[in-house]
């Protein structure tokens, strides 16, 4: 059991790892001292990665992304703009 979860641990902390490189902005826990300022004009979008261990590649991480849906579902919820978190 714990190999397969150190396996889990290990596949997820290497998607993580490569998506953060990629991402040139700091947006709430996620802070760069080299991009300090959030980018919603660029970086307004969700991150998804893929960890193929079957292949004979070098780069097992292929990171790709989805738009982000700006608006409620339905009209139970209000809108709320995206804003930056400030502490």
């Amino acid at each position: 059991m714990e190999t397969l979860e150190l396996d889990n641990l290990l596949t997820n902390a290497a998607i993580t790892m490569h998506s953060a490189e990629q991402r040139k902005e700091s947006r709430g826990a996620h802070a760069r001292e080299d991009f300090t300022q959030r980018d919603d004009k660029e970086w307004m979008k969700h991150t998804l990665g893929y960890f193929d261990s079957h292949t004979a590649s070098k780069d097992k991480v292929r990171i790709d992304y989805r738009p982000v849906h700006m608006q409620p579902l339905d009209s139970e919820m209000e809108h709320v703009p995206p804003k930056a978190r400030v502490y």
